[in-house]
């Protein structure tokens, strides 16, 4: 095991305190929200007599009418009914199928008035990788013209290239996210961008985290100073985290605007999805 210097210490005690937390919590969620007992995925019963052939007789061919009237009404398939369009096509794909027909998946197809509170759910992480892109371009405007090539007109620029977000080398991981994101908005259930965008792409990590580098002041101070509580809002004697992100929830409210926006949406965002998304609550 090769040597680890103190702050990735803290940042792999943190990760692993953060997911032995996500499990404790999804068990005792679990423990006292009933689930739905996934009836759906039991074995099938047998009959009264233990028969195997009333068993068969008692799922597989008899079907009560109202469920097939639900059928009818819903335009569902059923068995030994007319085979759907997919089957016949040269390259039959089923998913594609499913998403045009049932799932009403196309371009600008999920623009309606009724998904305005799945679009407000999406709107965090869109804003914050809309951000990330007008930041990086007009930082790096000729870099970006020149997709990446040239960071100057003059081709005799030997300076530094800018850390961490700035750096020219996240430009392709940038334009990767801008993609997802004009894709996503458009051509996809919007409330789906979260996951999709943040399983996707570092920039929806990369981003906040320059945010609060360069727009926290207890955070600059950190490069200079030890962490210390501010006075007024820590009793004396009081231990306070090393760790910066338990530094900030500690001085929650000195903190600027920026950073508890951050912050806030994304413990609200692990906390609430952690609670309905593991009990098959509409979250996503």
């Amino acid at each position: 095991m090769w040597p680890l210097d103190p702050s990735r210490k803290e940042v792999l005690r943190f990760a692993v305190s953060c997911r032995a937390l996500t499990l404790v919590l999804q068990a005792l969620f679990n423990a006292f929200i009933p689930d739905h007992h996934a009836e759906a995925f039991s074995p099938p019963r047998l009959a009264p007599s233990g028969s195997v052939d009333q068993l068969v007789e008692g799922s597989a061919r008899s079907i009560p009418k109202p469920l097939l009237q639900l059928a009818v009404d819903k335009g569902y398939r059923i068995a030994e009914g007319n085979e759907p369009p997919w089957c016949s096509w040269e390259l039959p794909l089923i998913y594609s199928y499913i998403q045009d027909v049932y799932w009403n998946v196309g371009f600008l197809r999920y623009y309606e008035l009724k998904q305005v509170p799945n679009f407000l759910l999406a709107a965090p992480v869109a804003i914050l990788v809309t951000w990330g892109t007008w930041t990086y371009v007009t930082t790096h405007p000729w870099l970006c013209l020149t997709l990446g090539m040239r960071r100057n007109k003059s081709d005799e620029t030997l300076e530094k290239p800018d850390p961490g977000f700035l750096s020219p080398r996240v430009f392709v991981y940038l334009v990767h996210a801008a993609a997802l994101l004009l894709f996503g908005s458009l051509c996809m259930h919007v409330q789906v961008l979260t996951r999709f965008l943040g399983s996707s792409t570092p920039v929806v990590y990369w981003f906040p985290a320059y945010l609060l580098q360069h727009q926290e002041p207890l955070l600059r101070s950190l490069e200079t100073v030890p962490w210390k509580p501010l006075a007024e809002d820590s009793p004396p004697g009081q231990r306070v985290p090393r760790n910066s992100i338990m530094g900030l929830l500690y001085n929650w409210k000195t903190c600027s605007r920026v950073t508890r926006c951050i912050l806030g949406y994304f413990l609200t965002y692990w906390l609430l999805g952690l609670l309905l998304h593991c009990n098959f609550l509409p979250w996503t």
